[in-house]
């Protein structure tokens, strides 16, 4: 049951368990019962979320903060739909392969929506759906993949901390130090709670 309290945020993402099918990837996958995540527990893996005003994001102040905060000195847009992207049928397909980044990976939708899929601490697929005023962090190291939901099209700002590097990791990367530093800062940290049973 969700809270009477509502988080605005969660008008612009939301996330849930995926299921196994391998049906097309643009569907909502949701597990049988629905099993939703609430934006608290995407913090607890390290994603962190915004909503922010779309319609308004050369002048939105909340925006500014948050590159100043963060020292996001770059951004630009990316247009993912089959007319806009070159090498569209390529392009989509890789994104969906599991990978991870060195740095953050940091999306703000400004029109469209889309999926982010994210693994939890026990490696499960969470389905993150962001759509226009939403933002999202992902954190160095965390596997992850993207795709289009079937309105086949997202407009989204990405934000770097410096000059940008994009380079995507496939999945086994577990080498890594951004990997292991992830694994240390948001899965051991939890393994090492007493309310959780390492052995799990």
């Amino acid at each position: 049951m969700r809270s009477a309290c509502k988080d605005e945020r969660e008008e612009v993402i939301e996330a849930w368990y995926m299921d196994d099918s391998h049906e097309d990837q643009r569907l909502p996958h949701h597990r049988e019962p629905k099993t939703f995540v609430s934006l608290d527990q995407l913090a607890e893996l390290g994603v962190l979320s915004w909503r922010l005003d779309a319609d308004n994001y050369e002048t939105d102040e909340q925006l500014k903060k948050i590159r100043e905060e963060r020292g996001y000195s770059y951004m630009d847009f990316c247009e993912v739909c089959p007319e806009k992207l070159p090498n569209y049928e390529e392009k989509i397909k890789n994104f969906f392969e599991e990978h991870l980044h060195t740095d953050e990976e940091i999306r703000y939708c400004v029109a469209g929506s889309g999926y982010f899929d994210v693994r939890d601490h026990h490696d499960s697929w969470i389905r993150v759906w962001v759509k226009k005023g939403g933002m999202i962090v992902l954190p160095a190291g965390i596997y992850h993949r993207f795709t289009l939901d079937t309105n086949n099209y997202i407009k989204a700002m990405r934000l770097f901390v410096g000059d940008p590097i994009w380079t995507p990791f496939n999945r086994p990367h577990d080498h890594l130090p951004a990997r292991k530093e992830y694994l240390e800062t948001f899965v051991q940290k939890e393994a090492a709670s007493p309310a959780v049973d390492a052995a799990a």
